[in-house]
């Protein structure tokens, strides 16, 4: 009982503290135009942050492998309980699935809706996701339960429409502009629905769909699967949905054969990651399975959900959103990170 409490109480205070540490520190490069500088400082700040949290964590989404990745790879250990444990003193078991910076070109240029996210759960409770392209449609609460993505996309709005009480003509469906989408996007457009294209950052964009009020009703296409993940994650606290399926065909993703790992390669890479049927259809539950899930997410640039870093002479300002499956509590927490002295002026 007493990790289950410390779980859901303590430790999403704790990451809201990594969260922001990380926007922060990716906030102070925006618009530079390095976009790999972002995510570095990113990375770093939420690395530091994370080894004070009272835990024994796992790394199971992250910057990619040990070997291209110094911090923050999957597999790394990170908490105070693999640093500084005491005899008998006990620590919850964390798989952690982190995103320092989500939208790293929007934040290097200045765009809109650039996140520093990470999801959490008791172990086991995040799949163990391989970085390669994950095909996702993402509803929220109203449409869960009629969706289909391997149905027609006339059909799954037509769906989400009646759920909503509305025209097919009164929705908008958010995804990323690639080449990969055209037919996507055209079958949008004939369907009568409003269709917003985004550069990137999927993963905002997916919790925009389930949140209501962003005028927002559904994302479809092709992004990351570590994305899909974190996503799914936000689903389980905001009772969305999403499903999911692993892409690696060229021919799909509109890319050279030799732009991406040979199918036998990345077969090999899913069957000793647990995963043996490449074609599977994943549910929201799927994705994350766990029953202790903790989402936090801190803006870095204005977004639909988030605001994004404020500077100051005092200090900085930030604003997060912070969610668990447990206490199903949403918060929206703004904070002022106060600099200075006891003289220091500070404006809200």
């Amino acid at each position: 009982m007493g990790h289950e409490l410390r779980m859901e109480r303590e430790l999403s205070l704790d990451f809201l503290r990594v969260c922001e540490a990380a926007a922060i520190a990716a906030a102070r490069t925006m618009g530079q135009g390095d976009r790999k500088y972002s995510d570095h400082v990113a990375v770093e700040a939420m690395r530091e942050v994370m080894d004070t949290v009272p835990m024994r964590g796992r790394i199971v989404i992250g910057e990619g492998e040990r070997d291209e990745a110094p911090m923050l790879y999957i597999g790394e250990e990170i908490g105070t309980g693999f640093k500084s444990a005491e005899d008998g003193e006990t620590y919850p078991e964390v798989d952690i699935a982190v995103d320092p910076l989500e939208g790293t070109n929007l934040c290097a240029l200045g765009g809109n809706n650039a996140i520093a996210v990470l999801a959490a759960a008791e172990r086991n409770g995040l799949l163990n996701a391989p970085d390669i392209y994950m095909d996702k449609i993402v509803v929220g609460p109203s449409s869960r339960g009629v969706i289909d993505i391997d149905a027609p996309v006339r059909d799954n709005l037509k769906n989400i429409a009646r759920r909503l009480g509305r025209d097919i003509e009164d929705l908008t469906v958010i995804a990323l502009e690639r080449p990969r989408h055209n037919k996507l996007i055209a079958d949008v457009r004939e369907a009568g629905a409003r269709i917003r294209l985004i550069s990137d950052g999927d993963l905002s964009a997916g919790i925009s769909a389930a949140v209501a009020g962003t005028n927002i009703h559904a994302l479809m296409g092709i992004g990351g699967a570590p994305e899909g993940v974190i996503t799914a994650a936000a689903m389980r606290c905001l009772n969305g949905e999403i499903q999911a399926r692993l892409v690696f065909d060229p021919d799909r993703l509109g890319v050279d054969r030799d732009k991406i790992p040979p199918r036998d390669e990345v077969l090999a890479r899913l069957h000793s990651m647990g995963i043996n049927d490449p074609n599977k259809v994943y549910d929201t539950d799927d994705l994350a399975p766990g029953k202790k899930i903790i989402f936090a997410a801190t803006g870095v640039t204005d977004g639909a959900l988030l605001r994004g870093v404020r500077f100051f002479g005092a200090g900085k300002r930030t604003h997060s959103l912070v969610m668990t499956t447990e206490s199903k509590h949403i918060r929206f927490v703004d904070t002022v990170h106060v600099e200075g002295g006891p003289d220091q002026v500070i404006r809200f």
